[in-house]
């Protein structure tokens, strides 16, 4: 998809940052693809593997529009699980969101911790 290619060479400061971290199956061994086509959405990160969505939150996105409420639901009702981080987290303590997503996914494999998807942390 030519829009996801357009987003992918003009990611933003905390997706770059944040894709220092998640390519080449750094964070757990999973593979995350970045800016990827699911349904009819561009995701930031996708990890095939375990169905797992990261999205990289602006301070747009502090509050949560009708769409973007729409997005996660369309995501969790199709069997996707999201983590959403903010920029700022990213940007200023990035050990402490890779434990976030770490602690996610330990959280998507264990099946005795219930339904995480389309959590916020």
């Amino acid at each position: 998809m030519q829009r996801a290619r357009v987003l992918r060479s003009n990611m933003t400061r905390a997706e770059s940052i944040l894709w220092s971290r998640l390519r080449s199956r750094k964070t757990g061994g999973y593979k995350f693809r970045r800016q990827q086509p699911i349904l009819d959405y561009i995701t930031d990160f996708y990890c095939d593997e375990l169905r797992f969505i990261i999205e990289v939150d602006g301070e747009i996105h502090s509050e949560k529009e009708k769409s973007d409420l729409k997005r996660d639901n369309t995501f969790k009702i199709n069997g996707y699980y999201i983590l959403h981080l903010s920029n700022l987290e990213v940007e200023t303590n990035l050990n402490a969101a890779i434990n976030t997503i770490i602690s996610f996914i330990n959280k998507i494999l264990s099946p005795s911790q219930g339904d995480n998807r389309g959590s916020k942390r």
